[in-house]
């Protein structure tokens, strides 16, 4: 059953027929429904398993079915054997489309997708990745908990301060590459690099979570 909810759009999947059936269902359903709801911006999906007990290849097959349509995306898994939300903070994604002006500062615990500009005095704080489809003219720092296994990706990378866990970046000044890809911050033994997005398969052998 699909159900629209404030937060997007709830799936509530029988727990008692074959993992195989439900998938089957699953397909039908979302082919059915395409047209009239699905083809529009983007949508937060939660998935409710009930009392299904799913291995990590069984969860990725329902995402992949999921994702497949283009305009869906996962918010929360939850199951009631497991107890609660069954995806991790590291890969809960906040999607924010504004412009994050001087003086206001952005934090979330997870991966920050943000459509828009941050600002010369604005900060992002996130504890996971930050991606910044726009201009960084701003502050960010990624893996506010500790973590250095995250990146800041933006289009235009051109920030007052970068920081990924301890490692401040290097003076502004020297951000200005003049290129004009999509570029991305990651730490290297301690040291923070930049590279362009399309080098980021190197360093992440999962893709981005959204």
């Amino acid at each position: 059953m699909i159900k629209g909810v404030k937060e997007g759009l709830l799936f509530l999947l029988d727990d008692e027929c074959t993992f195989e059936a439900l998938l089957q269902e699953l397909r039908h359903k979302l082919e059915k429904t395409h047209q009239q709801l699905l083809s529009g911006p983007l949508i937060h999906v939660h998935i409710k398993l009930g009392a299904r007990d799913v291995t990590d290849e069984q969860k990725e097959q329902l995402t992949s079915i999921i994702r497949a349509q283009g305009n869906l995306m996962i918010g929360s898994i939850e199951s009631k054997s497991s107890g609660g939300a069954d995806v991790n903070d590291k890969e809960k994604l906040k999607v924010m489309t504004c412009i994050v002006r001087s003086g206001q500062t952005v934090e979330h615990d997870g991966d920050l997708l943000l459509i828009g500009d941050v600002n010369p005095g604005a900060s992002l704080l996130c504890t996971g990745d930050i991606y910044v489809l726009g201009a960084l003219r701003g502050m960010a720092h990624a893996g506010t908990g500790g973590r250095e296994d995250v990146i800041i990706a933006t289009s235009l990378m051109r920030p007052t301060q970068l920081r990924i866990g301890d490692v401040v970046s290097r003076p502004p000044e020297e951000w200005a590459t003049g290129d004009a890809s999509m570029e991305f911050a990651y730490l290297n033994e301690g040291t923070m690099q930049i590279d362009k997005l399309s080098q980021l398969y190197r360093i992440r052998q999962k893709p981005i979570p959204f």
